[in-house]
């Protein structure tokens, strides 16, 4: 087991070198620098004539003129150092003050997602199995495909209105109105997990009904097999039977796509975040690459990166943990 952390750790340390390479060179793919956009700001309208000089010297003071090799290893050596993203040359100070609390909610909008939808898709999954073909079964079949058809922004729009037309209010946002610039305390956090709610059941819509669907085809695979029926005439009680043999090996597709999950909330959560007004990395995200603000939207790209290769990593040791097989197999 130490052999095969080992290995998946050294390969999740190579994947995000290569990862910061990718993130580099699309931050230098955009024509132009932020030089070209602060001269434009700073002088546009005043009838000053600005010349290649000046722009070269606003260059030279972001440090824009240094070759890109160099640039690299000065950011990458930050991140690795001193978690130091680099400098946010449109609102003047470390693209990590930037980023700020907006990373801690995103990352609280994905564990909340992912976690709802596991402890919804796999008992429910694992229950129409075992009832098949029963009318809950039928039930979760209808709702399975719905999560599959229904965006997730139909539905975020269709919870506003129904809060407002029924209920007088709006689930849109993280926190009460009293508690958006309040200092953190125990009482934020749990205005914070009240709101957490909406959008993560929004985000976990598709996700549920796609790992309820896969849950439910496994584990009518594995309870077909000769070695259940051999357990039953061995007399082994009906429940250890399920939890010990098939449902343990159901659940390793779901394990095995933890990474995958995670890019999906990710790719749809700017979508809901602007229907919902939820404070988070993707429209920042944009705004940097309009602004030509690269470290702050290279800083925004790695950390989403690392944690989808993060998750994977934990989704690899899980299945070792649950199956002997891929260990051996890893190893």
């Amino acid at each position: 087991m130490l052999r095969f952390f080992a290995h998946r750790l050294v390969g999740m340390v190579v994947t995000m070198f290569f990862v910061s390479i990718m993130v580099f060179t699309l931050m230098e793919l955009p024509p132009g620098d932020y030089a070209d956009r602060y001269a434009f700001r700073k002088y546009s309208g005043t009838g000053v004539n600005v010349t290649e000089g000046d722009i070269e010297n606003i260059r030279i003071q972001f440090g824009l003129d240094r070759p890109a090799y160099i640039r690299y290893f000065d950011w990458i050596g930050g991140i690795v150092t001193r978690f130091d993203f680099g400098e946010s040359f449109a609102f003047e100070t470390s693209a990590r003050k930037v980023i700020g609390d907006r990373l801690w909610l995103t990352l609280a909008l994905l564990f909340t997602t992912l976690f709802l939808t596991y402890l919804i898709s796999i008992p429910i999954g694992i229950y129409a199995a075992v009832r098949r073909q029963s009318f809950a079964d039928y039930s979760l079949t209808v709702f399975s495909y719905l999560g599959l058809a229904l965006p997730n922004f139909m539905l975020a729009l269709l919870m506003l209105y129904v809060s407002v037309r029924f209920f007088g209010s709006t689930v849109g946002g993280l926190f009460s109105p009293e508690m958006k610039d309040a200092p953190w305390s125990l009482a934020k956090v749990a205005d914070l997990a009240k709101h957490l709610v909406v959008p993560a059941i929004v985000l976990a819509w598709s996700a549920t009904a796609l790992q309820l669907q896969t849950v439910r085809a496994t584990m009518l695979d594995e309870l077909n097999k000769l070695s259940i029926t051999a357990a039953r005439a061995r007399g082994v009680p009906e429940r250890k039977l399920l939890i010990k043999y098939p449902a343990r090996l159901a659940i390793n597709p779901v394990v095995s796509t933890i990474g995958f999950d995670a890019n999906r909330v990710f790719s749809e959560l700017p979508i809901v975040a602007l229907v919902l007004g939820l404070p988070e990395l993707g429209e920042l995200l944009i705004k940097s690459f309009l602004d030509l603000d690269m470290y702050v939207a290279g800083a925004i790209l790695l950390l989403l990166t690392f944690f989808i290769v993060a998750m994977n990593f934990v989704s690899d040791i899980l299945l070792a943990v649950l199956d002997p097989r891929v260990k051996l197999a890893g190893a």
